[in-house]
């Protein structure tokens, strides 16, 4: 099995994501010893959904991001540009309105959106900072955006500890669990390589968001950056 490299090639992304898709909700519930559900219990919070919005939830694999926005009564778009993934999501949660796209190229037109979030995907584009001007492209003015992805954690002594875990405890427990456990190599790679909260901020705001404020879950371990389009 494949695994991609720190450049992001989108075509050996996506196919790293297929790779993985039969397995992926279950093998994040582990290695984040379920923290993941809190977490993303927190963004629908700061997102905030309500009937009658249109969001777009990018990166959104399988789906389990997205229902709680269709629960609220709002019309969510789950969007990711691995097929694979949005094969699985769709013979879950058919009534999702599933759709192939590139972060970098959304397949959707200007100020289109109510709210835009992203999940963990932010990291995986090639521009990052492109494929936020892409998120507000298509965000209606006053419209909000959150983002939910690996940070560094805030406690010194902790931080050396998660770095451990992430090369060294991370990749053996994929092994067991994952049906690619390569890829969870490049995740622990492309963590370590990610900016930290200050970091992600400053470049939301170069690609034209507000003033961003985040909130530190779980030591730091992951941060959730949210923001306006003015």
């Amino acid at each position: 099995m494949s695994r991609a490299g720190l450049d992001k090639e989108p075509h050996d992304v996506a196919k790293m994501f297929d790779g993985v898709a039969e397995k992926y909700d279950l093998t994040n519930d582990v290695l984040s010893l379920g923290q993941d559900r809190r977490w993303r219990k927190r963004v629908v919070e700061l997102v905030a959904p309500q009937p009658g919005e249109t969001i777009l939830d990018l990166a959104a694999g399988t789906g389990t991001s997205s229902q709680p926005f269709a629960d609220a009564g709002a019309t969510v778009v789950p969007c990711d540009f691995s097929i694979g993934m949005l094969e699985v999501g769709k013979r879950e949660r058919p009534q999702l309105a599933f759709t192939a796209g590139d972060g970098m190229r959304l397949p959707f037109g200007d100020e289109t959106f109510d709210a835009v979030t992203i999940s963990f995907g932010l990291r995986n584009i090639v521009d990052p900072i492109a494929g936020l001007r892409e998120l507000f492209r298509v965000t209606k003015p006053g419209g909000r955006i959150v983002v939910c992805e690996f940070s560094t954690p805030t406690w010194g002594p902790f931080d050396a500890v998660y770095t451990n875990y992430l090369m060294r405890a991370l990749p053996t427990i994929a092994r067991k669990v994952s049906s690619n456990p390569e890829s969870y190599v490049y995740l622990a790679e492309s963590i370590r390589e990610w900016p930290d909260q200050k970091g992600l901020a400053l470049r939301m705001v170069e690609a034209g968001w507000g003033k961003v404020e985040w909130h530190n879950l779980s030591g730091g371990i992951v941060a959730l950056h949210h923001s306006f389009r003015p």
